[in-house]
């Protein structure tokens, strides 16, 4: 019987997550739904200066507003006790090593081997020193970075999105693992943590294939499973530049205050890049069955934020009432005229907020615009008595046309002017018995 998945998404909480993070967050979420399995919420904030209650408290609102709701959630700072209990156990095996260099010292070293066109590794001097040599530089006041000492051999495992892939380990150096303060870098407790938490699953960007060459031999050193990887292209720019937190009006949160559905947001950062076309997904269910990351492109994936425009307006177009009622209510349209009036507006809208602008222009004051005052006056004179529904608007232009003799744009747009102080709008037949008859004659009145 297969074990369901269980997958981890472990942004670190120094600031707000952007489309290009939503990527991997959804891709692992959809992978796990699709197969019944476990989504873990893990924060990575074992960096104790940048990491913040506030972006942490952001991370899970943001994912929320995606629909994804973590099964399991942890924080890395919960678990340096864990973390600490692996490096003595790699310290014991010799795996785990202290360093004393400086950076300035290792800078120079690295100049030097490439100058003799040597690839510029770490030539593991600090395994040479004695215990009296190590003694010496304590004495200093050196305190050492550690470590990991490399297997120099390949890596290689099958990737859910490259296929056969595999790492040449000695052409790395050995990673440093623990930084002089004593506080951990990525690597280790992100291995201990995915190791003792049983992580079936780790999907993410490409930019951690290196990074995995180095974990399969951390879990191997830990006698740990070891889990299946998948490494996903990463979103850029369309100039393909790469995202990151200080692109802020791509962060989720700021997509969310510009009037973004989380449906377009979703589409946009799963299926660009992918062999599926970009078009707009509303449901969960239905972007978890188009995903397929084998068929995910080895190149990097290109997106236009004005595409982003294009799919949430689709998805509007596209909304039932009962989805938009309480945020229509929030704009001041009242419950009672809303549904005639979001089946009137909906196809007009990029974005729901945008509603609250046409409401204004149903509930006014509006300017209006009369450009033939002598037009305008006779059109009045032939505007039928209510009640008014979806008819009212055809018998009334026929009866102008009958009238005036005006047809086409020199019919209906004096009376969109006049009406709406707009060129462009909803369909005034939709439009026209939400004004109201009186509020029609004050407007082709010159009244606002």
């Amino acid at each position: 019987m297969t074990t369901a998945p269980l997958v981890r998404f472990a942004p670190s909480p120094t600031g707000y997550l952007h489309i290009g993070n939503a990527r991997p967050a959804l891709l692992n979420a959809l992978f796990a739904r699709a197969r019944g399995g476990r989504f873990l919420l893990r924060l990575d904030d074992t960096d104790r200066e940048r990491s913040t209650q506030a972006f942490a408290d952001a991370v899970s609102e943001d994912l929320a507003w995606l629909g994804i709701v973590p099964d399991l959630f942890a924080r890395q700072s919960d678990r340096v006790a864990r973390h600490d209990a692996a490096a003595e156990r790699l310290k014991a095996l010799g795996r785990l090593y202290p360093c004393y260099e400086t950076q300035e010292e290792l800078e120079r070293r690295r100049r030097r081997q490439l100058g003799r066109g040597q690839p510029p590794i770490y030539d593991r001097a600090a395994l040479s020193l004695t215990e009296a040599e190590r003694a010496a530089l304590e004495a200093e006041g050196r305190h050492p970075h550690w470590r990991f000492k490399l297997d120099v051999r390949t890596v290689a495992w099958t990737d859910l999105v490259r296929g056969e892939a595999h790492v040449d380990c000695a052409s790395l150096s050995d990673p440093v693992l623990i930084r002089a303060d004593g506080s951990y870098l990525y690597t280790l407790p992100s291995v201990v943590d995915d190791a003792e938490m049983g992580i079936t699953h780790v999907i993410r960007g490409e930019d951690h294939v290196t990074n995995t060459g180095v974990q399969v031999q951390i879990f191997e050193a830990l006698d740990a499973p070891v889990p299946v990887f998948g490494h996903h292209n990463l979103l850029t720019t369309a100039d393909g530049e790469g995202l990151s937190k200080r692109l802020g009006h791509l962060s989720l949160r700021g997509l969310r205050e510009a009037g973004y559905e989380p449906g377009a947001v979703r589409s946009l950062a799963v299926l660009t890049g992918s062999a599926e076309s970009v078009r707009a997904v509303a449901g969960l269910d239905e972007l978890a069955a188009l995903v397929d990351l084998a068929q995910i492109s080895r190149a990097p994936a290109k997106f236009d934020p004005h595409e982003l425009d294009g799919l949430n307006a689709r998805l509007v177009h596209a909304m039932p009432y009962a989805e938009v009622a309480e945020r229509l209510t929030a704009l001041g349209v009242p419950p009672e005229r809303a549904e005639s009036f979001w089946a009137t507006v909906r196809p007009n809208l990029a974005k729901v907020s945008e509603a609250g602008d046409w409401w204004r222009v149903v509930a006014g004051p509006v300017t209006p615009v009369l450009p033939d005052p002598t037009f305008i006056g006779a059109a009045a004179a032939l505007l039928p008595a209510e009640p008014w529904d979806g008819e009212t608007w055809k018998a009334w232009t026929n009866a102008v046309k009958a009238a005036t003799g005006a047809k086409g744009k020199a019919l209906f747009m004096p009376l969109r002017l006049a009406i709406t102080g707009l060129e462009h709008g909803p369909d005034l037949a939709g439009l026209l018995p939400l004004i109201g008859r009186d509020a029609v004659l004050r407007r082709l009145a010159g009244a606002a």
